[in-house]
C-alpha cells in the first residue's frame, strides 16, 4: 500500500499543483501517492493557473493533467500526511479533524525550511509570472527535504 500524501492551498491551482507535481517527481509512484486539494471551492474541475502549468513546465513537469479538487474530511482517512501552503490553509484544514491523530498529520510545508517559523508560501495568484517562480524554487526546497525523509521511513 502507498504512502499518501495531500498538498493543500486555497483554492488548489497554484501552489499545491506545483507542491504535488515537485514532490511526486521525487519519490517513486510505486511507493508513494501524491494528490492536491483546496481549501475554497473557486476552482474545482479547472487546470491549475496557467502561469502555474508555465513555470512547472519550464522546469521539466506537466501539471496541466491536474484537476482541482475541494480538501474533504474524509481526506483525513485517506492521505498520510497533509501539507498545507499557510496557515489560513492549516486552520481550515484542522478544524475538520475529528481528533488529535487526524490534526497531527497536517503540517505546514515550510515546517520543513523553517521548522516551528510558521512561514507561509505565498499566494501568487494576485502576482506577477516572477512570484510563481518564487513559489516554485520555495517548494522545490521544501519537497527535497520532504521526499528525503519519507526515503528514510
Amino acid at each position: 500500500m502507498p504512502v499518501k500524501i495531500l498538498m493543500v492551498c486555497l483554492g488548489n491551482i497554484c501552489r499545491s499543483p506545483l507542491a504535488e507535481g515537485l514532490l511526486a517527481s521525487k519519490l517513486p509512484k510505486d511507493q508513494f501517492f501524491v494528490d492536491s486539494a483546496g481549501t475554497g471551492n473557486y476552482h474545482v474541475g479547472r487546470q491549475p493557473d496557467h502561469r502555474s502549468i508555465a513555470t512547472a513546465d519550464k522546469n521539466g513537469l506537466d501539471i496541466s493533467h491536474q484537476k482541482a479538487r475541494q480538501f474533504t474530511s474524509k481526506d483525513f482517512d485517506t492521505f498520510d500526511y497533509i501539507y498545507v501552503m499557510d496557515n489560513s490553509n492549516y486552520d481550515d484544514v484542522v478544524f475538520l479533524a475529528k481528533n488529535e491523530a487526524q490534526k497531527q498529520k497536517v503540517q505546514l510545508i515550510l515546517d520543513a525550511l523553517f521548522p516551528g517559523d510558521n512561514v507561509d508560501v505565498p499566494d501568487p495568484y494576485y502576482g506577477l509570472q516572477n512570484g510563481f517562480d518564487m513559489v516554485y524554487e520555495m517548494l522545490d526546497e521544501a519537497t527535497d527535504i520532504i521526499a528525503q525523509r519519507l526515503l528514510e521511513k
